[in-house]
């Protein structure tokens, strides 16, 4: 059995939202107002498509929040 790379791991948007502690819209808001935000991927073109976010890309975006905070 292959085991992905933790840096190449995907989390769920709603696993995110529920990561983060936003709602859907809370994350929509996000993403519109902090476009250093990481970019979904999408698991097919449809609107309705599952939208998968890379968790080191989130957690790289975290860090850069919590030091951007710690330098202020």
């Amino acid at each position: 059995m292959h085991t992905p790379a933790p840096n190449k791991a995907l989390i769920r948007q709603t696993s995110l939202c529920a990561w983060l502690d936003l709602s859907r819209s809370g994350l929509d808001k996000l993403r519109k107002k902090d476009p250093t935000f990481p970019k979904p991927l999408k698991d097919g073109e449809s609107r309705q498509a599952a939208a998968f976010y890379v968790v080191a890309e989130v957690d790289a975006w975290l860090q850069s929040k919590i030091q951007a905070r710690d330098v202020a």
